[in-house]
């Protein structure tokens, strides 16, 4: 298996050796901005020297508030899962900056690790604006406007993330599709389904409410639960269902994805590419990866974790961190013991040459 993935990750290291001679010798620039109302980290190529920097329970190696490096960067947004944050997907993140990009990653409101009252459905309809918005601050900001190239913009989402990616695709979800499945699957998929509902009463009340439309035809049920969000509606065969036809190319890693419909799926006109882990309980693989993959022509498996759970696929990670969040969780939040964090590495590398291929190389 190791050797397996020693060559995986020199096939991918010479796949982007092209583009990352360029970036060789940049590090990793960190800077904190509000776009608005809206929190954003930025992460970028510099030539300044990084170090250590505790964040809380983390410790990034990054130059803080350097300049950004000369030159145009393509531009990747990160979408974070429910109350979550930008420094556990670093590793990622770092990556992408040596690769060359500018990663913006925008602190979703109501839904972050300090604020968790719009969580849910709510922040699955704000998330692709607040990313539109930042790609549009970002583009009339007077420092990083000359520095950014928009004509083509990535988006990774991970988690509840992958609503944010695949609305941005342009496909479609609504309420009703995630109470239908809810009430065909509640034991297979009730980490999804009773997300946050640790307690009896919390998981009664949320049963209820999947119950009060389980025999009601949908013709008599409330126009919020048949709302179609996300992408545009299909006008024609053609039509570009993208909110924003800047975005280029999305990249989803164990993501939310059941409540989307098949025939918006299979409507993304972008490529799309996909990592999944094989133990994830969080986010069952066989309704959500796979709903994409078995749905969406443009979307590609980059990667099937091995004995992996839906949190291995974050770094750092720190114990503290894992533990807290676990605990939140109706089940499968704790990393898998024996997971191997090589997997973790090879997809990363994967999912960057996805970027690398879409939005850098030349087509």
């Amino acid at each position: 298996m190791n050797r397996f993935i020693d060559q995986t990750c020199r096939r991918l290291a010479c796949a982007l050796l092209a583009t990352a001679s360029a970036h060789a010798t940049a590090q990793v620039g960190m800077s904190q901005v509000s776009l608005g109302s809206l929190p954003v980290t930025l992460s970028y190529p510099t030539p300044a020297i990084a170090s250590p920097v505790t964040l809380g329970a983390f410790e990034l190696n990054v130059a803080m508030d350097a300049p950004a490096k000369d030159g145009r960067h393509r531009l990747v947004v990160i979408s974070h899962g429910t109350g979550g944050s930008a420094v556990a997907d670093h590793a990622l993140v770092s990556k992408l900056v040596r690769a060359g990009f500018v990663v913006a990653q925008p602190l979703h409101e109501g839904d972050n690790y300090r604020d968790t009252r719009w969580a849910g459905p709510q922040s699955f309809q704000r998330r692709p604006g607040e990313i539109i918005r930042v790609i549009d601050a970002l583009a009339a900001d007077p420092t990083w406007g000359p520095r950014l190239d928009l004509a083509k913009v990535g988006v990774h989402g991970m988690s509840a993330g992958g609503v944010s990616g695949l609305a941005l695709a342009g496909a479609q979800w609504r309420m009703l599709n995630l109470i239908q499945h809810c009430n065909a699957h509640p034991q297979a998929d009730e980490a999804f389904c009773f997300n946050g509902a640790t307690t009896a009463a919390k998981r009664a009340e949320r049963q209820a409410q999947y119950d009060r439309a389980k025999h009601v035809p949908e013709l008599f049920l409330p126009t919020e639960l048949k709302t179609w969000h996300g992408g545009r509606a299909a006008s024609s065969a053609a039509a570009d269902p993208r909110p924003d036809t800047r975005i280029a190319a999305v990249s989803l890693a164990v993501p939310l994805a059941v409540i989307f419909s098949a025939e918006s799926l299979a409507r993304i006109p972008i490529p799309v590419g996909l990592i999944s882990a094989q133990q994830d309980q969080v986010l069952v693989p066989r309704f959500h990866s796979s709903h994409v993959l078995n749905h969406c022509k443009a979307c590609t498996l980059l990667a099937d974790l091995p004995g992996a759970g839906h949190f291995d696929v974050l770094w750092p990670w720190p114990a503290a961190v894992a533990k807290e969040v676990a605990a939140e969780q109706v089940r499968g939040g704790l990393p898998v013991p024996g997971f191997d964090p090589a997997w973790r590495d090879a997809a990363q590398a994967k999912l960057v040459d996805f970027h690398v291929q879409h939005l850098i190389s030349p087509r």
